[in-house]
């Protein structure tokens, strides 16, 4: 670190979602601008942005001062005080981690998780703590003319935290901020405690002041231009320079070298990226890869007594089955995913064992073998020529992850039993973030500006809108002449797409993912801290989105429920109420039915898993699918590359004798027959290559039949 004259340990970024309007790379492109060679990231009551923080630092080299400031119980839930607790090691860490959630769950006020002073008795090792200034306790009680009682408050935390309290001190245009600074200088030199300079830093610069008080307006409900609204906020909490801060303590340059002190005690280092899988049972004296080896051959046996009831059919596939299976487990092993195919198996056979409605698989896992035979899909990937090396390759180290869809009104079941089975303290389920994407925040601006609501849901679907892509408000402002032009002429709608533009993409809103499940190796708080809206029987969700918990080493699993699941379940339970003799066993039925492609070719296929869409129904009135190699090929061409480039009419066309076949090469006729010599899976994109490489024979490729 070079000799900066003073650090930012009190910053909110937009993941403080009710009041911060900083993005990561602001944050970080600011320290830069100012030399800063390190800065802290404290929002209040979270950590939702530590790892993009941490990471976006390290690459920027600056070094990430990680913290959190939190809401501290008094005894009165109205007279809450805060204290800002900053990360020294990996163990501050884990008891931070451990305090937010431990708040969350116990602890939550009028909508804040409140830590207990008490909880800091059993030790506090690794935390630093900030007296919060005219927020802390201390400061209010300087504030309420209490000497007293803000000394005994001060003289408690130096206790709780021997060596590592600091009385934080501010100068800005808050009125309270001088008293309590004087006052902080008296207990100081009564206690002999150190002072630290802090500045709260909410947005850039001054000319953001509109923009974050809109956001706050946006967040609590209110009105931007309503005087009897309370102001929490002032126009310099913008991120001050060095030399601006030097100023503003020229007298007190302790007090700026303290901060500088205090990031240089901070020295937070994650290793992130190594996945940690819970430990799965398996029997005394069998390691995991023994384990699967034996359970991935007793279920390929099985499956194959199904597959082939004849013994001289069965016999001469034994080999090709084998063979496959036994080059799967070596690159399972190798890869070190023995555990990850277990747990995932485990959980659905217990499902199956347990009436929730289970899906067959789908994506790349279901060109798994083993996933196959041990239970987990429900496909043979050899009938339909599905390549492993697209789900796991060797030389493209990545997680496995299997797409899993359960029976949405019984998913809950299954989520229950993986609690049980690793710990309630070791589970939870992902958080995610809403954002404030350019229509709504359109409408949430206009609110807050006190627009009529007809003028602002106007002007909102004006703005285009694209499947999977977010249309931002400068791209409709150029792809929509009309809108440009009233940007041009009418005050109010270029005031409101302004203040709109500075908003557009924060983070505004907590949310939970549909299927992620989380189970880790121990406590979850040992890799991040948890959430919860509420501490009345709410879920738990991991502090850390779907990317970021993947790289602080916890492991996802996907839990989708699936209406369509359920409505089969359903269809069957009434079936055997009519019929009590009603004993189809869904997972025998052939796949040739004529009276089930009738109903396809009709498009009558409302409610059919996804099959139900207006644009999937015109597809299917045109292909007229008559067996099930059609219907795998319309799920694949229903995509955008697809439709616009002419394959889905070449498809039809071909299928229907219309159009004549191109194999391109007399070698890749086997592999492009099933689809008429249309390329359309990645499959066929790789035994292609492999073909045309010479690295397999035409005949070694097996295409579907």
């Amino acid at each position: 670190m070079s000799d900066p004259q003073f650090i930012h340990l009190r910053l909110h970024s937009e993941y403080s979602v009710q009041d911060g309007l900083l993005r990561i790379d602001e944050i970080l492109a600011l320290a830069q601008a100012d030399a800063m060679p390190a800065v802290a990231l404290t929002d209040l009551s979270n950590l939702f942005g530590l790892i993009k923080f941490y990471t976006a630092a390290r690459k920027a080299g600056v070094k990430p001062v990680v913290g959190c400031e939190v809401w501290i119980d008094t005894g009165h839930a109205d007279r809450a005080a805060r204290l800002l607790l900053l990360v020294q090691d990996r163990a501050g860490y884990r008891l931070l981690s451990e305090l937010l959630t431990r708040a969350y769950r116990e602890n939550q006020q009028r909508g804040r998780p409140m830590l207990r002073p008490e909880w800091f008795d059993a030790g506090s090792e690794g935390l630093i703590a900030l007296s919060g200034a005219q927020w802390g306790d201390v400061g209010q009680a300087i504030l309420n003319g209490n000497a007293d009682q803000a000394q005994a408050l001060a003289a408690a935390w130096a206790r709780r935290f021997p060596g590592r309290f600091y009385l934080e001190v501010q100068r800005n245009s808050r009125l309270e901020s001088e008293p309590v600074l004087q006052g902080a200088m008296a207990l100081a030199a009564r206690l002999d405690l150190p002072l630290v300079a802090t500045h709260p830093v909410q947005f850039k610069d001054q000319e953001d002041y509109k923009a974050h008080e809109a956001r706050v307006c946006i967040a609590r409900g209110e009105i931007l231009a309503d005087r009897r609204r309370q102001k929490s906020f002032v126009e310099d909490d913008a991120f001050l320079t060095q030399a601006e801060m030097a100023r503003r303590f020229a007298d007190l340059p302790e007090a700026l070298a303290n901060s500088v002190a205090i990031a240089r005690r901070c020295n937070l280092t994650l290793e992130l990226g190594k996945s940690c899988l819970p430990d799965f049972p398996t029997p005394p004296g069998v390691g995991f890869e023994e384990y699967l080896r034996e359970q991935a051959r007793t279920g390929l046996t099985a499956r194959m007594e199904r597959l082939y009831p004849e013994t001289t059919q069965r016999e001469a596939r034994q080999t090709e089955y084998g063979d496959r299976l036994e080059l799967e487990l070596e690159t399972i092993i190798q890869m070190g995913f023995s555990g990850y195919f277990l747990i995932v198996a485990d959980f659905i056979n217990w499902a199956k064992q347990n009436g929730v409605p289970v899906g067959p698989g789908r994506g790349s896992g279901a060109g798994s073998l083993v996933a196959y035979s041990l239970g987990i899909t429900d496909l043979d990937p050899l009938r339909y020529a599905l390549l492993f090396e697209r789900f796991l390759n060797s030389e493209r180290v990545s997680m496995p992850d299997f797409d899993i869809d359960f029976c949405q009104d019984q998913r809950y079941r299954v989520i229950d039993y993986v609690r049980d089975k690793y710990g309630a303290d070791a589970v939870s389920q992902i958080v995610t973030f809403g954002t404030l994407a350019a229509r709504a925040v359109v409408r949430d601006v206009g609110r807050v500006l006190e627009l009529p609501y007809n003028f602002c849901d106007q002007l909102s679907k004006m703005i285009p809108s694209a499947p999977g892509k977010n249309v931002t408000l400068d791209e409709a402002l150029e792809q929509v002449p009309e809108l440009k032009e009233r940007y041009g002429k009418e005050e109010e709608v270029k005031e409101l797409f302004d203040l709109a533009r500075r908003l557009e993409g924060l983070t505004r809103n907590i949310g939970m993912h549909a299927g992620g499940v989380l189970i880790a190796p121990g406590r979850l708080t040992d890799f991040c801290p948890l959430y919860l809206a509420d501490s009345s029987g709410a879920v738990a969700v991991s502090q850390f989105d779907k990317d970021d918990v993947e790289k602080a080493g916890l492991v996802k699993f996907d839990f989708l429920g699936l209406r369509n699941l359920t409505i089969i379940d359903l269809a069957v339970k009434y079936c055997r109420q009519m019929d009590p003799d009603f004993g189809t066993d869904l997972d025998s039925l052939a796949f040739n039915d004529p009276a089930a492609y009738a109903i396809l070719k009709k498009a009558n296929t409302t409610a059919i898993f996804q099959l139900e869409s207006e644009g999937m129904k015109k597809l299917l009135a045109k292909l007229e699918p008559d067996c099930f190699e059609d219907i795998i090929a319309v799920l694949a061409l229903y995509r955008p590359g697809p439709l616009g480039s002419g394959m889905v009419d070449d498809f039809i066309l071909r299928k229907k004798g219309k159009q004549p076949i191109n194999y391109f090469h007399p070698d890749l006729k086997d592999c492009l027959a099933p689809t008429y010599g249309v390329i359309v899976y990645q499959e066929q994109v790789m035994q292609i290559s492999q073909i045309i490489g010479g690295y397999i024979s035409r005949q070694t490729a097996s295409p579907p039949p």
